[in-house]
């Protein structure tokens, strides 16, 4: 058990992965708070928003294996596609999802009942932008060669 523990541990694509993401969600915490001039721990679970850390994640895993295994690897091909389809549902999956909430809202808006008014809305902003998307790849990738590199 402890041999295992230890291998996760020294296990340098896991790390620029989790990095990753802890880098992503703590400038997302950051750009929230400075928003509304409120920090909530809650800000590192939120979906959506800038930047992805979909997108930082398996940005920073996909670099990673490829910096470690080799670019020309079957396991960073496997990393590369895992990376796409990550990135795509954060953009066209999760938008699609975004904007059936705000329809959901609406409709429960619009039917004027004693009992809407205890219904909760949805979370209507669960994709990422581009912009948001672009930078949680750089994110990832950053994260990665210094992970590698430097750790």
């Amino acid at each position: 058990m402890e041999e295992a523990i230890n291998a996760l541990l020294i296990n340098k694509s896991l790390i620029a992965s989790l990095l990753g993401w802890f880098s992503a969600q703590t400038i997302k915490a950051i750009v929230l708070t400075i928003r509304d001039k409120k920090f909530r721990f809650n800000l590192y679970s939120l979906p959506g928003g800038f930047p992805s850390s979909h997108s930082a994640t398996s940005a920073a895993l996909a670099a990673a294996v490829g910096m470690l295994s080799g670019f020309d690897s079957p396991i960073f091909a496997i990393a590369a596609i895992f990376a796409f389809f990550i990135i795509y549902d954060a953009r066209v999956i999760r938008v699609a999802a975004g904007k059936q909430a705000q329809s959901l809202n609406r409709l429960i808006e619009s039917l004027e009942l004693e009992e809407a008014e205890d219904v909760e809305k949805v979370r209507e902003v669960l994709g990422h932008s581009l912009i948001e998307i672009f930078f949680g790849i750089v994110i990832g990738i950053v994260v990665a060669f210094v992970t590698i590199n430097y750790l």
